[in-house]
């Protein structure tokens, strides 16, 4: 498989005092590359779609982009610029983590 075949994202949190900040990195599998990330201290769709901008930007087009189904990768917004730039959509059924193991790994 080679670098920009397949993307994938994931969110992780960390707690802070009473509250968390949000991570979300894009990942590419083959070179386990970090390619972008941002946080933010709610987990909106925002934070996670201008990631993904950053690296469709300074990486160019993955063929496939895996993702796990929380609200964020599933938004309007999300899919939109996904579709924009012409990505397969590859989404890990609920429960799948394995399917994403890579992020996960991260």
């Amino acid at each position: 498989m080679p670098v920009n075949q397949v993307w994938c994202t994931d969110i992780t949190y960390f707690p802070r005092g009473k509250g968390h900040f949000y991570l979300v990195a894009i990942m590419d599998w083959f070179s386990c590359k970090v390619l972008s990330w941002r946080i933010s201290n709610t987990m909106d769709v925002y934070f996670c779609k201008s990631a993904l901008e950053e690296a469709l930007l300074n990486y160019g087009n993955p063929e496939i982009f895996n993702s796990v189904q929380e609200c964020q990768f599933t938004s309007k917004e999300f899919i939109e610029c996904l579709k924009q730039a012409r990505v397969k959509i590859s989404m890990d059924g609920r429960g799948r983590c394995h399917n994403n193991i890579f992020i996960e790994r991260l």
